[in-house]
Formats: C-alpha cells, structure tokens, sequence
C-alpha cells in the first residue's frame, strides 16, 4: 500500500509538472548550446532513481561519460565526512554504494542497510543516519570512518523524508512527508524529543548556523516553512513564499543565502537566511529536484526530474545555459567541487 501511495504521489507531481508547464518552456527541454566553461575540474554525479544507475557528467565537455550501476532507487547521496567516497543510498536494494568522486570507481558495497532514502552524517563525525522512507523509521549507526554498526532504531511518522542534524551534533530533524510533521530525535539517548505538524508533504529540511531556525520545504504547498526551535518546543514563526512544490535545499556557500527548489513551479528561489525572505527566482523547466553550487558560486546544478537533464544555470544571468541527457527521473546531484555548504 505504501508503495502505491508513493507511486501515486510521483504521478501527481509528474501530471502537475505537465499542466503547469508552458510550450514555451517545454522548448528548453532540449540541450542547449553554449560556450560557457565550468569551473569544476571533478565529475558531476547525477542519480538516476528509475534507472538504478548513476550518471557521471564530465564538466570540461559537459557530456556524460559513463553510468555506473547502483542498486534499484537510488534517491539521495552524501560524501563522507573524509570526502573520499560519495555514499549513494539504493533504497530499494537495502544497500549503500561507495563512489570514489574523484575516479567515479566503486569502491564497495554495504548491504542490509533497511531502506536507506535519504542519508548524512552528523558534524562530529560519529553517527551516520538513514531515512527509512517506506518503513517509518530512522537508523543511527555508529561511524568509525570506515564502517557502520546500527546503534538504534527510531519509529517516527509516516514516510520520513529528508534529515537535518545540528551543527553541535546534538540533534536530528526530520519530516514525516504523509503525516505533514516534523520530528526532533536526541542523539544523546537516540529517542524522540518532540514533533511538530507542518503544512502538507514537508520534504527537505535546512537549519541556520546558529542552530536556532529551520527551514522546511512544503511539497504539496506553495512555500517554505521557518520555525525557531531555540527552544524546549518548536514554534513556527512564517512562511516564505517561492513557488509550488518547494521541495530541496542548497546552501549557496556565501553563509547568507540558501536556495530551494519549486518542483512544480519550475523555478528556484533564493532565500535570505537574515531576513528570512526570498530575494531572487531563477528558472529551472524539468521539475527542479536536488541542486549543487560551483565552488566559484557562478553555477546551480540541478536534476530536472521529469525531463531525464541535469541542467545548469548561470546565477548572474539567471538562465539556464546547459542541459545533459541523463537517465530516468535524475534526483540527487552532487560534484566534489563544490561551494562551501
């Protein structure tokens, strides 16, 4: 049942990308030529969640070189804290796929991680965490730098989605994308501190360097949801209006900015993390999912997930300047080269 109401929820947004979305720009659905360099010198990693494969996108010539094959539904990715291997998370295989991101080589695979969605490791370097999407828990396991040992299981709400933990390692923030909450876990003794309703299918979740805001992205609403969790309970202060389905975040590696993702308004909004206000849209056609920054700051990429590219856009000029043909419904998105987070 669950994973009908997933499959579901995929058509919708594919069928909502399809009635949102202009000839016009259905028109840069197409490569587009251009002369402009990157400025990344290690390949781009683009999964591809139907496929069950990665794409490795040279960024000298902007083409894809190679896939590399992962296990079914690979969703989200996430360097090691050493930055020597990019873990990509098979949901469906129940396995961790370890690249090396400069070689794009495997380097192994971890099996019996149950249902890895989403994935990160906490700032201290000790814990590494996993979303289980379809079977309603969080696994903490112990990091050695090497390997990982399940220290807990935690049952939180239906369909927990993306993850945040704090920058004192402290706490893990997750939302609960089919029953609209967010839910807190203490690290210390691995349980549940509080939760929170939100607005409808929360997806990715950002929190401030000072660890006193988070910001939440609402799938299946028209914003971004900012709440102060300084203290013993959350309390939501506003919403930030980008666009429909805010889905994802990227830091823009200035320490002021942020953006998120409007899957269904096909754009992206740059946020102001001091004023809490969008401050810029770039278009982005394709249904925008996961993005990264160029180390410079110049280049957004981002995986247009119902239109098989990873596109790239010019943040100065605010224009979409490249797209690759990648493979099936391209979520995560990640290059070594990229701007402070």
């Amino acid at each position: 049942m669950k994973l009908f109401v997933r499959s579901f929820a995929f058509l919708a947004s594919v069928l909502a990308f399809a009635v949102a979305t202009p000839l016009a720009a259905w028109a840069q659905l197409t490569p587009i030529s251009t002369s402009v360099s990157a400025p990344l010198s290690s390949p781009i990693f683009v999964l591809n969640s139907l496929d069950a494969s990665v794409s490795v996108i040279d960024p000298g010539s902007w083409t894809e070189t190679r896939r590399i094959p992962t296990g079914k539904e690979p969703h989200h990715m996430y360097l090691t804290p050493d930055e020597k291997s990019l873990v990509i998370a098979n949901a469906l295989s129940d396995t961790l796929t370890f690249i090396d991101p400069k070689t794009a080589e495997i380097q192994r695979v971890v099996r019996d991680v149950l249902d890895p969605y989403q994935l990160r490791f906490s700032p201290n370097m000790k814990w590494f965490v996993t979303a289980a999407n379809r079977l309603n828990h969080i696994d903490i396991y112990r990091w050695d730098g090497k390997d990982i040992v399940l220290a807990k299981r935690v049952a939180t709400g239906k369909t927990p989605s993306h993850l945040w933990i704090d920058s004192k390692s402290t706490t893990i923030y997750s939302t609960m994308q089919d029953s609209d909450e967010l839910v807190a876990v203490d690290l210390a003794t691995q349980t549940i501190k509080w939760r929170t309703p939100t607005g409808a299918m929360p997806a990715d979740v950002y929190g401030t360097a000072d660890d006193k805001t988070l910001l939440v992205g609402l799938t299946g609403g028209e914003g971004v949801e900012v709440y102060d969790v300084s203290g013993k309970a959350p309390v939501r202060t506003k919403v930030i209006a980008t666009g429909k389905g805010s889905h994802a975040f990227r830091a823009a590696g200035d320490k002021r900015h942020v953006f998120v993702s409007n899957r269904v308004a096909n754009s992206i909004s740059k946020i102001d993390l001091q004023t809490l206000e969008s401050v810029a849209t770039y278009p982005a056609p394709g249904g925008p999912d996961c993005m990264d920054v160029s180390a410079d700051g110049k280049l957004l990429l981002v995986s247009s997930r119902w239109a098989r590219k990873l596109t790239v856009i010019d943040l100065e000029s605010k224009k979409v300047v490249r797209q690759i043909n990648v493979g099936r419904s391209p979520h995560g998105v990640w290059t070594l080269d990229h701007a402070a987070r």
